[in-house]
This record gives C-alpha cells, structure tokens and sequence, in this order.
C-alpha cells in the first residue's frame, strides 16, 4: 500500500524536533505518514529502549501518523553498511511513499550525519530495478532534508501554525529525555529549559521569514518547479 510520505529519524524523538508540526498538519489534511526510527537510542543518558519505544509510539499518536517502525541500527554505529541500507530500502519499497524526509546533512550529532548519507544512498538504490530485495524498485518524488539540531537556508518552508499545538504535545510524550526523574537521571542537553525553546525559536524565525506564526523549513538538492512567477497557493 503506498502513503504520501515517509520519515526517518535517527532517534526517538528526533522526528519531532525536526519535523512534527508538518506530520501533523499532513495527516490532519488526511495524507498517510509513516514513521521510521533508525535506532532505539541505546546510548542516550536517561531513558531506556522500553521506555524510548513508548514514548515514540505515544508521539506517533498525537501526529496522527499510521504506523511507526524502528529499524534496531547500533545507536553511534550508524554506518555506509549493505546491511543497512538494505534494510532501509525495504522500507521505501515496501510502503511506496510519494515523499522520503531524512535529516540535513549538516547536524552536530554524527549520527544524524551518518544517517542522512545512508538514506540518501538507500532512497536511490531503492529505484534500482537490478538492485533485488523482495519488494518491487520504488523511487519517490523527491527526498527532502530536515533540520534537526541545525539549520541553513532553506528550500521551502512548511507553515506549521495551526498545527504546533500537537508538535509540542508530541514533544511533551518524551519525558525520558526532556524531564527525566527518579534516581539516576542526570542533567543533559535535552534536560536545559532552553532546549525547548531553542526548537520553537527556529520554527518561529522560519515562522517570521514566512509572515507566519510558526514554519518547518526543508531543504532539497534540486530546484523547485513552478509553473511561473505568480504567487499561486
């Protein structure tokens, strides 16, 4: 069954940050949107992988998503290997999105660069028709890149307003990392009041480019077609 969009995230909660607010507003437009996590962020300093699981599909309910997958990649390990980009065409095969977002390039975090570099290969060899898995070769409409830690220029930019109130409840499902307690939580970036605020203050600067309350901005490699220079919506 093909959906309109599929998005991978590195790790649980990474999809949110970067993307949750155009999740959001897709599915309640009533496009179908799956979600991938790469790994169950094993190394991460508070949370385990049961608890890291439950929040993501707790999140994946509030964005309206239809299912949510986690692919078990080795959390820092995340590497060119032909296991795992077969793994991750299996995915893009099997569910036939319209549309692949992945993170940008460029991110503080080696593995949202790592991943990036592994999707990109994967969502190309997934076209290949001499490239055998069990599913038929698929090749989406474009792969788009989203910001996660970082940002640059972007493409475009999705408005998001009307639907950041579900961004910041999807948010809110992972308390492990963002308000972690009980003995042996520990104090992380994540865990800084200003975390949160560093997220809504890049959305809300896209937000401002845009003359709107709050924008998700995207970046693609090829230009963007458009039928002239009128302002059409």
């Amino acid at each position: 069954m093909s959906i309109d969009l599929l998005v991978f995230g590195p790790h649980p909660d990474d999809i949110e940050i970067g993307l949750g607010g155009s999740i959001a507003r897709h599915t309640a437009e009533g496009r179908s949107v799956g979600l991938c996590d790469l790994t169950e962020a094993e190394l991460s300093s508070n949370g385990t992988r049961e608890q890291r699981r439950a929040e993501a599909d707790a999140a994946a309910r509030v964005l309206g998503a239809q299912w949510r997958t986690n692919l078990g990649w080795p959390d820092g390990g995340i590497e060119a290997t032909p296991e795992m980009i077969r793994s991750a065409v299996d995915q893009i095969r099997r569910h036939r999105p319209r549309a692949i977002a992945i993170p940008y390039w460029d991110d503080r975090h080696p593995d949202h660069v790592a991943a990036s570099h592994v999707l990109r290969v994967a969502a190309f060899r997934s076209g290949l028709r001499r490239y055998a898995t069990d599913a038929d070769p698929w090749r989406p409409e474009w792969v788009c890149y989203y910001f996660i830690n970082d940002s640059a220029p972007p493409s475009f930019v999705v408005d998001v307003s009307a639907s950041y109130l579900r961004k910041r409840e999807a948010l809110d499902c992972y308390r492990s990392q963002f308000a972690p307690s009980g003995e042996g939580a520990v104090a992380t970036r994540l865990t800084s009041a200003t975390f949160r605020q560093l997220i809504e203050s890049r959305d809300q600067q896209f937000g401002a480019l845009a003359g709107v309350a709050f924008a998700e901005g995207l970046v693609v490699r090829e230009p963007v077609q458009r039928a002239g220079l009128l302002k059409t919506t």
